[in-house]
């Protein structure tokens, strides 16, 4: 595949509506100008509001004519509350059918933006914009938008693919070096269902400080959002073969949910980090992965993002969180995506409770915590 990064100052349309440039101002003017040149209303939370807002503004001139909705930081805010006030701002304003919003933020604003696009007046225009490294491989493409609700992450939500996801690293050398981690461990899940060349590649490229490179990124970026898209073009309202993104991740929503239930919340990516090493301990079990490419990754898990410490006492509770996972087709099963070898994902897994504590017992010793 061709490529540009943003050493050629020039950007690459790889995919439709999936731009990767570091001259974003300019993307989004071309975009808008595109569109007709619509209304334009730009949602941000008060983080992207303080630290990239006043640079959209002084670059592009859509973005300075626009209309900015600010919402509250933090999956907490993910809620019905949060997204009624968009649509009231949006109402208050008089926005149409025709206007388009311009989501400029993490994984937060891209779900509650998509979701408010998709349902305000049944559908407007949407445009991602993702200033965190997880928001830019994760959750501003493919189109999932959710809240939160009753507990349950991502309970409500829609399928609503945005017009265009702008991918760029001009954001994310001021990123604390947790949300690079969190970030870059959907990348990592990506490498597991491509090859083991790419795995190999992603556990040696550093994303720490102050060896990370945000220009060397784009190349890496780029290929990782590619893998995602070829998931999603072939199943875009994940019904089959689209399951196998889900890897690491029926693990990490209970993890989320444990720790939103005491309060103290666990990065999303930390909790993938973590359920990838639970996941592919479940796929050595149940499928005879590699033990070798479990310890690979429990090694580098362990030393980058640290042990989630799962003790006994609360595994009937993270149980307990898994079953209200939403791939779960009833609740006596708890589905998994996983992996008989590095590229060969196996979706609905079928996995008993007596089976995943097993796995639980072997992450205690693979991370050093028994």
């Amino acid at each position: 595949m061709e490529t540009n990064s943003s050493q050629t100052q020039q950007p690459s349309i790889v995919a439709p509506r999936i731009v990767f440039t570091n001259h974003v101002p300019e993307a989004i003017d071309s975009m808008v100008e595109q569109l007709g040149n619509p209304p334009v209303y730009v949602l941000m939370d008060v983080n992207t509001q303080a630290f990239v807002m006043p640079l959209l503004q002084a670059q592009s001139s859509a973005v300075a004519k626009a209309t900015a909705i600010i919402t509250k930081a933090g999956d907490m805010n993910k809620n019905l509350e949060a997204l009624s006030a968009i649509w009231k701002q949006l109402s208050d304003s008089n926005a149409s059918r025709n206007s388009v919003l311009i989501n400029v933020g993490g994984g937060l604003v891209s779900d509650l933006g998509g979701l408010a696009a998709a349902t305000y007046k049944r559908g407007i225009k949407v445009i991602n914009i993702p200033t965190t490294l997880l928001a830019a491989v994760d959750a501003s493409v493919g189109g999932k938008t959710a809240i939160n609700f009753n507990g349950i992450k991502n309970q409500i939500g829609v399928f609503n693919e945005p017009e265009a996801v702008i991918v760029s690293t001009m954001f994310f050398n001021t990123l604390p070096q947790q949300q690079l981690l969190s970030g870059y461990a959907e990348l990592i899940k990506h490498g597991l269902l491509d090859s083991t060349e790419t795995l190999d590649e992603l556990l040696s490229f550093s994303v720490v400080y102050p060896r990370f490179n945000s220009e060397a990124l784009m190349k890496v970026l780029e290929d990782s959002v590619m893998i995602k898209a070829r998931y999603v073009r072939q199943d875009f309202t994940d019904r089959n073969l689209r399951h196998a993104l889900n890897l690491g991740h029926t693990m990490a929503h209970a993890i989320e949910a444990y720790g939103m239930e005491v309060l103290s919340p666990e990065p999303h990516g930390y909790a993938v980090a973590w359920g990838l090493v639970l996941e592919l301990i479940l796929s050595q079990m149940e499928l005879g992965l590699d033990d070798g490419i479990v310890k690979k990754l429990a090694d580098y898990v362990l030393t980058n993002y640290g042990a989630f410490d799962i003790i006994p006492q609360i595994y009937d509770k993270l149980i307990d969180f898994m079953r209200n996972d939403k791939k779960n087709t009833s609740p006596d099963d708890i589905n998994f995506t996983l992996l008989r070898r590095v590229g060969e994902p196996v979706i609905d897994c079928s996995v008993s409770s007596d089976r995943i504590k097993t796995a639980f017992d072997t992450y205690r010793t693979l991370m050093k915590l028994a």
